[in-house]
């Protein structure tokens, strides 16, 4: 047996019983066999790091980042050992070194994040400044550990420009700043545990297909939840997945014994907005059936959809929101999150209104951090739990993390024009097009559709254009795995199947964000010419 069978039999044993990610390791390992047998470039669509990076908020970073040390040596300075960002004057001290330097990168739109603060959040001049030099020097912990003041306010602007689509709810929302949206879904689902609020073996309902983490995290024994999907299983009249969820789908939640309801939108990896009628019908629903569901919602994909509004903007009270800036600015090493919870919500009045026995267990657990431990709201008890309470003073995002995620927020809020989401959409859904020219595919026209990534479903493609006696013979001579083997094996391609993400068995996912655009093509053309192969085996059959 040579390398290959071996491989594809290790392969085809781990199918379906390991993360799709686990999975795409051993496809690279087999396509980077491939790569050195033959021609072919590994190109692995598996994953969505983007290939594109915001630019001009990093320059503007980095040279207050030169501003705030010489600040530093302006204090002390002594060879290697410098002093501490002083605030007294340092705003009049910026203007003066941002005049001097106008050439350095990033100056301009530098110049232009400090008046934002001072002329329209109406923040202190020396106070705002100060916050940006101290936390991107990083000498002091956070504090506040939930976000830095001024930090905040103006993440919390961009939230509302990107997911709430400039018409917020009155009031505000309570933000936590993260290490990406990964460690905010963790953070999360710790605290509805430790509080109580969610319990080992309750109920709770995924929008599926999603984000592998949701589908595992909730069958771990600390958890152990009661699990009902719903499925985007929506279909236009000629077959065609639209990715969105029929209504019978969205009655389940219905049912008041589901606590909570975990979405992805836009989904992953289908990458597609719910339609407005569907965010209609959740709201009908927690009103008048589940008034208490618990929704998180992660909108990491946003960006891409034009007039994207998320659930935590119609639904504010019964919402928590995970926000990533990773995709949209190409910022997956810096790991950059929030957690949003609006200032009044169904999680607070579910601490209120535990029984006796679980606040006493919740007095016990924040004791440390207050004598009223019943009035730490959810938000802030998340922020405990994410240093396991007794390291509280620790806790918090790094403080240089922070300053990037206000540069990048601010940077959006100038762009008037949207003249950098425009580019991010117009490489996506290019790199789209490409991909379904190559596959001699007609691209149907979706105004959900965010186009990072694409769910291909195989079996839709072989009844829509050959029939059920074609889709039939697929079923019964191959398996899922097969197509995913040979384009790893034959020309070093790397995709995800569907399958793991809770989608189509015959479905695989193809990222559209991390490859170079003549590569969509490539991948199209070998992907239409094993699928004829297998057209051409059934005719002569």
């Amino acid at each position: 047996m040579n390398t290959f069978d071996v491989r594809r039999k290790e392969i085809e044993h781990i199918y379906g019983k390991v993360s799709p990610f686990e999975l795409r390791n051993k496809l690279i390992s087999l396509a980077e066999e491939s790569k050195e047998k033959g021609a072919h470039a590994l190109l692995d669509a598996g994953r969505g790091n983007p290939n594109w990076t915001a630019a001009t908020p990093r320059e503007a970073f980095f040279t207050f980042g030169i501003f705030s040390t010489l600040e530093t040596r302006r204090v002390w300075n002594n060879n290697d050992l410098a002093g501490m960002p002083e605030k007294s004057g340092i705003a009049k001290r910026f203007e003066d070194f941002i005049n001097e330097n106008s050439i350095y990168p990033g100056a301009e739109l530098l110049k232009n994040i400090i008046n934002y603060g001072i002329i329209s959040k109406g923040f202190d001049p020396d106070d705002w400044v100060y916050e940006l030099a101290d936390g991107i020097i990083g000498d002091n912990y956070p504090q506040p550990d939930r976000m830095l003041t001024h930090v905040e306010k103006v993440v919390h602007d961009y939230l509302v420009q990107e997911l709430c689509y400039n018409a917020p709810p009155a009031g505000r929302f309570n933000l936590f700043a993260v290490e990406g949206a990964t460690a905010g879904m963790c953070y999360i689902f710790d605290s509805l545990i430790a509080n109580n609020i969610l319990s080992i073996g309750d109920k709770v309902a995924l929008m599926a297909p999603i984000f592998t983490p949701y589908l595992e995290i909730p069958h771990l024994p600390r958890y152990n939840f009661d699990v009902v999907e719903l499925l985007a299983e929506e279909k236009t009249s000629d077959g065609t997945h639209t990715w969105q969820y029929p209504n019978s789908q969205i009655e389940k939640l219905r049912d008041p014994s589901i606590k909570a309801l975990f979405i992805v939108n836009p989904s992953n990896p289908p990458s597609v907005a719910m339609k407005p009628e569907t965010i209609r019908l959740i709201k009908s629903i927690v009103k008048e059936d589940n008034p208490d569901l618990m929704i998180v919602s992660d909108d990491v994909y946003g960006t891409f959809v034009d007039e994207f509004r998320s659930l935590v903007a119609d639904l504010p009270y019964n919402s928590i929101g995970v926000y990533s800036f990773s995709k949209y600015f190409g910022v997956t090493g810096w790991r950059l999150g929030t957690i949003a919870l609006y200032e009044e919500n169904v999680f607070d009045k579910l601490l209120r209104e535990l029984s006796e026995d679980k606040k006493e267990i919740a007095r016990r657990r924040y004791s440390t951090l207050s004598t009223s431990t019943e009035e730490i709201l959810f938000i802030d008890r998340i922020v405990a739990d994410s240093r396991q309470v007794a390291l509280n003073h620790t806790a918090g995002l790094s403080t240089p993390q922070q300053i990037q995620m206000a540069f990048f927020s601010v940077f959006a809020l100038l762009d008037k024009e949207n003249r950098y989401k425009q580019l991010t959409k117009d490489i996506c859904r290019h790199r789209q097009r490409l991909l379904f020219e190559g596959l001699g595919l007609d691209l149907r026209k979706d105004p959900y559709d965010a186009a990072y990534y694409t769910e291909f479903d195989l079996m839709e493609w072989a009844c829509r254009y050959y029939g059920d006696e074609f889709a039939k013979y697929l079923q019964e001579s191959y398996k899922p795995v097969d197509i995913l083997f040979r384009l790893a094996q034959e020309s070093s391609i790397v995709l995800l199947s569907g399958g793991g993400f809770h989608g189509p068995e015959w479905s695989i996912r193809i990222s559209l964000a991390n490859l170079d655009d003549e590569h969509y093509s490539e991948i199209g053309e070998v992907l239409h010419k094993i699928l004829e192969e297998y057209v051409t085996s059934w005719k002569n059959i």
